[in-house]
This record gives C-alpha cells, sequence and structure tokens, in this order.
C-alpha cells in the first residue's frame, strides 16, 4: 500500500515538473542556435494565418508592391520578345564636346524581333559608361517609363574619351518568367545532411520546407518563424546533425519555349554597339566635397566611380587609409564581426595579407567555410568572418555544429563603440522564393533595431550584393534577382543608422561579372568600409 502510494507521488509530481519544463520552452529562452520546439512549423503558420503578425503583414505588403513592379508578360514566340538590334538608343542633346559634371542623356526605345514598338517595359537593362586607357567606370542610370521607352542616364565624372554601354540582360518578358519561376517552388536545390551516428556518418534529405512524410527534424526559430528541415535517421537524434551539403536539382519551372530567352546569346546583349565614343572635357569645374563619409547617409545611384582602378565616392569625402599605419590606427581597439556569404569572406583574405600584424587564430573546423578569425593582440583588434546560416548553397560540406542565423548572431553581440558588424546577404538565396530572403532582411533590421537599443553606438554596415557571371543557370542564378533583393534591402533599411558598401553599383562600375572579384575591387570595398568607422 504504501509503495503504491510513494509511485502515485513520484508520477504525480513529474508530471507537474514536465509541463513546466514543455511551458519554459515555449517561452523565448533561447540558449542554443536552432530551438527545437515542440510545435512544429506548419502548425505556427496556421496560427500566422488566423491572426497574422506585423512581419508577415510586410511581407504581404512588399510581395504587392513586387507583383505590380513585374506584371506577367505574354510570351507566345521569341519574335515577339525585346530585340537589342532592332531597339534604338538616341543621345538627347548631342554636343561636339560635354564638360565634366554634365549629364548625358539617352532615350532607348525598344523593339521586338520583327521592329514592332513595344508598348511595355520591365525589361532588365545594365548601364555604363567607360574609358579602357584610364581604367575608368561607373553605372548609369535607368528610368522605366513603362510604354517601352527608358531614360539612360550617365554622369560624366571625367575627362577624356568616354564610351557607352548599354546591355540588354533580360527581355521583359524573360523578367516575367524568372519572377514567376523563381515564386514556384523550394526545390532547386537538394540539401543532404550528415549526422554523426557513433564512430559512422548517415546521410539524409533535408530542405528548407518538409516534403517528406517521414519522422521529420524540425530546427525552427520560432521568434523569426525561420525553419529547415531534415528526414531523421532511423535510430538517431535530431541533435546529431553536424554537416550539410548542396546539389542543384534536375527541376526547373520555366518552360522549354522560356529557356530559350536564357540562352548565352540573348542574355547581356550590346545596344548601343555602333556609338562612337564622347569627347569630355575638365572645363575648369571641380568639386569638393566637404562632408565626412558617416553612417546613416543615404547612398545615390551611382555612388561612385573609378579611375585608375581606386573607387571615389561622390556623396561623402573619402581619406585614403591604405597606409599600414593608417590602417593599424584605424583598427585599434576593434572587435569587427563580418557576418554573410564568401564575398565578404574576401576581406578576410585580404586583411590578412594587407596588414600583416593581424594574425590567424586558428578557430579549429575544416574547409573554407568554418568560421575565420584575425587578430591583433597587441593592438586589441578582432576581425571575425562567420557563414550565414541556412540558405547557404555549396557542394562543399560545411559544419553546421555553430550554425546561427544573422538575426541570433546580432542578438549574442554586446556592443559599443568599438564594435563594428558588417553584412551581406543574397547570392545564396537567389534559387529560392523572395519570401524567404524578405523574411530574413526583416529580422536583421529587427536585430538591428534591438541592437541600438542597448548599443547605440555600435557600428553596423551592410555591403550590397556582387554582380556575378552570365553563363550560370539565370533561374537560379541570374542577376535579376540580385537586383530584386538589392531594392528589397534599401527599402526594409531605409532610415537606420547604418552605413552602405554599394558592392552592386562598384562591380558594375569595375565591369567584374564574378561574383568573387579581384583583389583591387576587394581592396576599395574594405577602404569605404574604413572611411566610415574612423
Amino acid at each position: 500500500m504504501l509503495t503504491s502510494v510513494l509511485v502515485f507521488w513520484v508520477i504525480y509530481f513529474s508530471a507537474k515538473d514536465h509541463t513546466k519544463f514543455i511551458f519554459s520552452l515555449r517561452n523565448p529562452l533561447y540558449l542554443n542556435h536552432w530551438n527545437i520546439f515542440r510545435k512544429s512549423f506548419p502548425e505556427a503558420l496556421l496560427d500566422l494565418e488566423a491572426s497574422p503578425t506585423e512581419t508577415e503583414l510586410r511581407i504581404k505588403g512588399i510581395m504587392e508592391k513586387l507583383d505590380q513592379l513585374m506584371p506577367p508578360r505574354p510570351f507566345t514566340n521569341i519574335t515577339t520578345t525585346t530585340s537589342a538590334k532592332h531597339s534604338r538608343a538616341t543621345i538627347l542633346n548631342p554636343q561636339g564636346t560635354y564638360c565634366r559634371g554634365d549629364q548625358l542623356d539617352v532615350l532607348l526605345e525598344v523593339k521586338d524581333h520583327l521592329g514592332h514598338r513595344k508598348q511595355y517595359g520591365g525589361d532588365f537593362l545594365r548601364a555604363r559608361m567607360f574609358s579602357p586607357a584610364l581604367k575608368a567606370g561607373a553605372s548609369g542610370k535607368v528610368t522605366d517609363f513603362n510604354n517601352g521607352t527608358y531614360l539612360v542616364s550617365f554622369t560624366l565624372f571625367w575627362e577624356g574619351k568616354v564610351s557607352l554601354s548599354l546591355l540588354l540582360i533580360h527581355p521583359s518578358e524573360g523578367v516575367s518568367a524568372l519572377w514567376r519561376a523563381r515564386n514556384q517552388g523550394h526545390d532547386k536545390v537538394v540539401f543532404t545532411g550528415r549526422f554523426a551516428n557513433g564512430t559512422s556518418q548517415v546521410f539524409s534529405q533535408c530542405g528548407l520546407t518538409p516534403h517528406s512524410n517521414a519522422e521529420l527534424c524540425e530546427y525552427l526559430d520560432y521568434r523569426d518563424q525561420e525553419a529547415f528541415y531534415c528526414v531523421r535517421p532511423p535510430h538517431v537524434p535530431c541533435e546529431a546533425l553536424t554537416h550539410m551539403t548542396t546539389r542543384n536539382a534536375n527541376i526547373s519551372y520555366l518552360s522549354k519555349k522560356e529557356w530559350s530567352l536564357f540562352h548565352r546569346s540573348n542574355m547581356g546583349v550590346e545596344i548601343m554597339k555602333n556609338f562612337n565614343p564622347i569627347k569630355v572635357l575638365p572645363c575648369n569645374k571641380s568639386e569638393n566635397i566637404e562632408t565626412k563619409c558617416q553612417l546613416g547617409m543615404k547612398s545615390p545611384f551611382p555612388s561612385g566611380y573609378t579611375v585608375e582602378r581606386r573607387w571615389i565616392t561622390v556623396f561623402c569625402k573619402q581619406m585614403e587609409l591604405n597606409e599600414r599605419k593608417n590602417t593599424n590606427d584605424c583598427l585599434k581597439r576593434k572587435l569587427i564581426y563580418l557576418m554573410g556569404d564568401s564575398t565578404l569572406r574576401q576581406w578576410i583574405y585580404y586583411l590578412q595579407n594587407a596588414v600583416k600584424t593581424l594574425k590567424v587564430f586558428d578557430h579549429h573546423g575544416v574547409g573554407v567555410f568554418k568560421t575565420h578569425v584575425l587578430l591583433d593582440a597587441e593592438r586589441h583588434t578582432l576581425i571575425q568572418w562567420k557563414k550565414h546560416s541556412h540558405p547557404f548553397v555549396t557542394q562543399q560540406l560545411f559544419s553546421v555544429k555553430d550554425e546561427n542565423y544573422i538575426p541570433r548572431e546580432i542578438d549574442q553581440i554586446a556592443g559599443d563603440d568599438g564594435t563594428v558588424i558588417v553584412i551581406t546577404l543574397g547570392q545564396h538565396f537567389r534559387p529560392f522564393p523572395i519570401k524567404i530572403f524578405i523574411r530574413r532582411a526583416i529580422n536583421i533590421q529587427k536585430a538591428i533595431e534591438r541592437l541600438f537599443l542597448r548599443s547605440p553606438k555600435t557600428k553596423v554596415i551592410l555591403k550590397t550584393e556582387n554582380t556575378r557571371e552570365m553563363y550560370l543557370n539565370a533561374e537560379l542564378f541570374s542577376d535579376f534577382h540580385g537586383h530584386i533583393q538589392n531594392l528589397i534591402m534599401r527599402g526594409i533599411f531605409e532610415g537606420l543608422n547604418v552605413g552602405v558598401i554599394d558592392a552592386w553599383d562598384m562591380t558594375i562600375a569595375y565591369d567584374t561579372r564574378n561574383v568573387h572579384p579581384p583583389d583591387y575591387v576587394i581592396g576599395n570595398q574594405i577602404n569605404m568600409f574604413l572611411n566610415y568607422i574612423c
């Protein structure tokens, strides 16, 4: 009898403690990088549908604006799409010579392959001016009147012979097809997770959405509604996930006819190839910008230009900090956290070679995607690069043991006037529906706002995406996707006290066409960064 009573009370109090434990998990106690809550992600989405959060409403509003920007365009035959050869570009108010600082405007009237004038816009164009002898270049600004005409504006930043370029990257029909295809599915990339199982490893299919009826491991950040899934291997706990790799799936949401728009010969076609260079004179014009580069400044487009491979910004006074002493003085007592993809990891490699007092600290791990750390113990300088979390697209096996979404990384930083955070986001998001990118950008914005509440002197800088190769799979990696993501980032972060390094503008000006631009471009990005923090 006494034994039965004792067993009853043990079970009763254990049940009460268990209830308290489950309840504590449902409250916002974030102790690990992925909080595996018992409430599954689909259930959480059902809650959001019943009572949309502020984030859901913002995502919906942004999607509505983007859908208006890229309405469906009928596509029956390639002959009715925009033709670079038949379109006509005309310099407005042409002159024999121009003065440095003048604006030169070009009117573009687009036509199809049959020579018919198009009645709508939406073409993805890229404008650039350049002088090969001076190693000079700058972006042009394109204004779409949505009626088949465009205004292309160039600011003549330097003197000499200047050539103009206007590329048709994708016709509006191609833009419409890419936009539809991007938002149709999450399965264009296959994720494979590696789980530790004693002394062996087990591989399993993973992804951003649950695609299997099998038992799943749900890695859910409940607060930010970020989720990742893996099919649970038999007799292996979900916590045993250690590594990840990806490959492109043999899946496309473009029709065979639409794919004809993305043959390499139909992408990046020059419209102004018959234009002669124009002559630009100094005309005794000079511009002295007195305002130092500061966080919170609005970065115009174009934000600068390059001459002799040196980037010159046009909206703030730039100091040259390439000398070793100046750079060391700038970096003294700085904690610098680089968060993003491999285009920001390039900064670590560059600084390691350029600043000899910075020494590599072995953070353990294997491969290029491990956490990278540079230290200067004498000057109390730390620079760390860490990859952003899912989606991360690479065939190389990478560790997820210390994986964290950028908002969680920001939440863990105390911050002060010597702390700097640099963020870049985009390249790995291009193959996935745009809502994933929008949600992550909003969550990062909120994390920055929380950081500024507890440490308003912390410096935050955004590096926009680089342009990249044109020969890649356009459905997955076209610069059109990066362009849209840049618009989204600028809209979400507008008004926030952050600096912007416009790598998109820079890589157009340098005409790199490589997701990993050469060192002279990286050096100019870092020089802009140093101007913001010193």
